[in-house]
């Protein structure tokens, strides 16, 4: 399991693409966070559009966002393989250059210490965990929302500030584990 200030572990995920991503694919961002996230979860889908607003809004400031698909599949089907790839063209991740990552052996996951989707882990540029944690403080309504965590981890971090909560409890789905 992750604390803050350790390094951004290893890693080699195939794309929905296809291709296959490392850690290093994201060496010049200034910032990166890993998302871990599915399709099948209710609170994962209601954060898909503002994750995808994120990664506009920071992109210029070399902000990377990465999501991580960890669930068995053979127990939530909609998160195969082949539904990632449907749901990445719903989404026009391709043309957008957000990649989402499948993590079919859950090893990256148990790297992290990942246990719900979504689940963020925020790395400066150094590759350090400075937030881990909740997007925000309300999934079921973004109009509700009155402390955007992630987005404030991602100011402070890419000006290269100390950050105010590196942690929050992350609601989410539990991560569905192979038996």
């Amino acid at each position: 399991m992750l604390k803050i200030g350790d390094k951004l572990p290893e890693f080699r995920l195939k794309g929905f693409d296809g291709k296959y991503y490392t850690h290093f694919d994201y060496a010049d961002k200034y910032a990166l966070a890993v998302v871990f996230t599915c399709n099948s979860s209710l609170i994962s889908k209601s954060y898909a559009q503002r994750l995808l607003n994120l990664f506009e809004k920071y992109e210029d400031d070399s902000m990377g966002i990465v999501g991580i698909n960890s669930n068995d599949a053979s127990q939530a089907p909609e998160d195969s393989f082949e539904k990632m790839q449907f749901v990445a063209q719903r989404l026009g991740l391709a043309d957008l250059h957000f990649l989402f990552l499948q993590d079919e052996t859950q090893d990256i996951a148990k790297k992290f210490g990942a246990k719900v989707n979504p689940e963020v882990f925020l790395f400066n540029r150094k590759r350090e965990l400075v937030y881990k944690g909740a997007i925000d403080d309300c999934w079921q309504n973004e109009s509700m929302v009155t402390a955007v965590y992630l987005e404030d981890a991602i100011e402070e971090t890419l000006d290269g500030m100390e950050i105010d909560f590196p942690e929050t409890i992350a609601e989410g789905t539990p991560i569905l584990w192979k038996k």
